[in-house]
């Protein structure tokens, strides 16, 4: 078996590639959710942008949910303290997520336009809501959380939900729902034929100069915002337990891995390339991927940043979580691994499988002969 240290690490890189997993493949439902009301001009055309996403998004929902389990048993420490700190937000999350199912299956049950007409905003509600929360979240790691744990290793949160909403939390939640939309009118673009296509592109090309702009202003923030550095060495393969170290307070900590690894800067300049090529180029399937490469770079610059930390705590530096001492045992986190290798493959395999049945444009007259059908949405 593979050391304590090294299984730390994977797990932590696991850990990135399912939220890139969520954000590259449910991201594009929300960010085509969130506008889709705004780029159609009639109930066919709304059909379409939801026929474009009904193949797919349901099956998305797998990079959350095992999200969540690997945050659950891998790092049990962190699933206690973030839920309890962000547990108001994370409600918020979830009501909308709910929200998505309920109105896709109620949408076309009545005819009345006042009653679509209320569906297709919840499910604008539905998509934006958790773009701009996921966001708010990322940009409170950086500020710290405020919570302390107990000698029992009980955490304790400090704060009021009201305090989640700093300003450079709402520029990350800005970046986050610029990504995001980018993300979907790219796949809108690529996917739906004739005027709903075009216009999705157009929202495309702006969201990325939006996303770009508060990117660039949320790293140059982070150069200068208060970010947490732990003193002196940290056992990778010791016993975990988060109240034996010491953490100092610096501005400008948060970029000491790129400042000690200038390759690393790659990776930003990667999100930067990326969202310029969807603002800039014709090809809708090439601003498909290069929207899909900004949206990993971005939650990638930012895994960055924070590494060794996972939850920051801000009313105790001391006692914020790192991937060395807030993990499951050596244990449990082999298994898992093999768990995962089984699995995390058949997933990709699915999404792939899935992504490739389901090519092609979807066309007004696909759609109006469904609805003949009394079929789609």
């Amino acid at each position: 078996m593979l050391d304590y240290g090294t299984l730390r690490e994977i797990w932590w890189l696991l850990l990135g590639v399912l939220l890139i997993g969520f954000a590259v493949t449910d991201g594009y439902d929300l960010g085509l959710g969130a506008i889709y009301r705004f780029i159609t001009r009639d109930d066919t055309e709304r059909r379409m942008a939801l026929e474009a996403i009904e193949p797919h998004w349901e099956g998305h929902q797998v990079w959350f949910i095992l999200g969540g389990g690997a945050v659950f048993a891998a790092w049990p420490a962190l699933y206690a303290a973030s839920f309890s700190g962000f547990y108001f937000a994370m409600l918020l999350v979830l009501l909308a997520l709910i929200l998505r199912p309920v109105g896709f299956n109620f949408r076309n049950k009545v005819e009345g336009p006042a009653w679509r007409n209320a569906w297709d905003w919840a499910l604008t509600v539905a998509g934006v809501v958790p773009s701009l929360v996921f966001g708010v979240a990322f940009g409170n790691l950086f500020l710290g959380v405020p919570f302390h744990l107990t000698d029992n290793l009980l955490p304790v949160y400090d704060g009021a939900f009201l305090a989640l909403f700093h300003p450079f939390a709402l520029l990350a939640g800005v970046v986050s729902l610029s990504m995001l939309v980018m993300h979907g009118a790219s796949f809108g673009a690529m996917k739906i034929e004739g005027a709903v296509g075009d216009r999705a592109r157009a929202v495309a090309r702006v969201a990325a100069l939006v996303a770009l702009a508060a990117f660039v202003a949320a790293g140059a923030w982070l150069s200068v915002l208060p970010g947490h550095a732990v003193v002196g060495s940290l056992a990778t393969d010791g016993p975990s337990n988060p109240l034996g170290k010491q953490v100092a307070v610096e501005a400008g900590a948060w970029l000491a891995n790129q400042r000690a690894h200038p390759a690393l800067w790659l990776v930003p300049a990667a999100a930067a390339l990326g969202l310029a090529i969807v603002a800039l180029v014709r090809n809708r399937v090439a601003g498909f991927v290069a929207s899909a490469i900004a949206v990993a770079a971005i939650i990638l610059t930012a895994g960055i940043a924070l590494f060794p930390f996972l939850l920051p705590s801000a009313s105790q530096p001391g006692h914020g979580l790192t991937i060395w001492d807030a993990s499951s045992s050596h244990r449990t986190l082999g298994i898992m691994l093999f768990a995962t290798a089984v699995f995390l493959p058949l997933i990709l395999a699915y999404s792939t499988w899935a992504f490739r049945i389901m090519r092609g444009r979807v066309t007004r007259a696909h759609v109006e002969e469904q609805a003949r059908n009394g079929g789609g949405y």
